[in-house]
């Protein structure tokens, strides 16, 4: 299939080499051009603007870094809405607004187009490895018709409900790991408190309940002091603002996630809004009097 991808960021520039491994082929744009330099070398074709992506393919996936990114490239006279050929498919892979995919999906519909919100879950090591979470939200006919697609990317990928339901869906992953990353920090400061070797007590708690993708994938990089992002502090900071949102529109009061936003948006503030959601030990180490190096 000719497939147009938009952002090869963090995880995206591992989809497009899975789709070129697959025989696909692949146009790709992103704002800095030596992200996917890499891409273009393995054998994507670089296009110089998301309009340029639109009009030649048959399949568009995105996945940029906030709600303002997606309205900018799906709207507008250079946008992918109003250049794409009619019958594509547009897969915003995006964590978003859920109204944002609604609006998209209507104006998608208008132009014969159809339009399906399809965040994802799993990080970078899932985006590697091709066994991302995926949610989808839209029409079902659109969703089987991408399906193929998607198994690439993903080993659990869930045919949620229409526009907006994929969206609303990622929310509910990111309430959950917004407290559980604050159950792993304090586990290990607790640990370290209390004279125990965090790798010793990984060992025991990670196959237990307790266990979690974040107590087994971030944990030992705490441990490590290895920061790099598998997933930004600034988008997980716009995740839950976007969950905080909705729950307020919905009249859910939820005390959790605000107090973990309020932890990640004090670490932003120290200058940690590039690095990985991991390093909200580091917050957990300034509030305990604990000397960095000890992690």
């Amino acid at each position: 299939m000719k497939v147009g991808f938009i952002g090869t960021g963090v995880m995206g520039n591992s989809l497009v080499k899975h789709l070129l491994d697959e025989g696909h082929e692949v146009s790709v744009y992103t704002r800095t051009a030596s992200k996917a330099q890499n891409l273009v070398e393995a054998g994507a074709e670089w296009q110089e603007s998301p309009k340029m992506v639109a009009m030649d393919a048959e399949v568009i996936f995105t996945m940029v870094g906030y709600p303002s990114d997606v309205e900018e490239i799906y709207f507008g006279e250079e946008g992918i809405i109003n250049n794409a050929k009619e019958g594509t498919v547009l897969v915003d892979m995006t964590t978003s607004k859920p109204e944002l995919a609604r609006e998209i999906f209507k104006a998608a519909l208008q132009k014969g187009l159809s339009a399906l919100d399809a965040p994802v879950s799993g990080g970078d090591i899932g985006a590697r490895n091709g066994l991302l979470s995926i949610m989808v939200g839209g029409e079902e006919s659109s969703f089987k018709q991408v399906q193929p697609l998607l198994d690439l990317f993903g080993g659990n990928i869930v045919y949620q409900g229409p526009a907006g339901s994929g969206q609303h869906t990622k929310m509910c992953n990111q309430i959950i790991i917004a407290s559980n990353m604050m159950g792993v920090s304090e586990s290990l400061i607790y640990a370290l408190k209390a004279g125990l070797d965090p790798e010793t007590v990984l060992l025991s708690i990670s196959s237990g309940a307790a266990g979690s993708w974040s107590l087994s994938n971030l944990a030992p990089k705490m441990i490590s002091r290895n920061f790099e992002p598998g997933f930004y502090i600034k988008h997980f900071i716009k995740d839950m603002k976007i969950a905080l949102e909705e729950a307020d529109l919905m009249g859910l009061d939820l005390p959790a996630l605000r107090l973990s936003l309020r932890l990640f948006e004090n670490l932003a503030e120290k200058g940690y809004q590039d690095k990985g959601t991991q390093a909200l030990i580091v917050q957990y180490e300034d509030t305990n009097n604990k000397e960095p190096k000890t992690i």
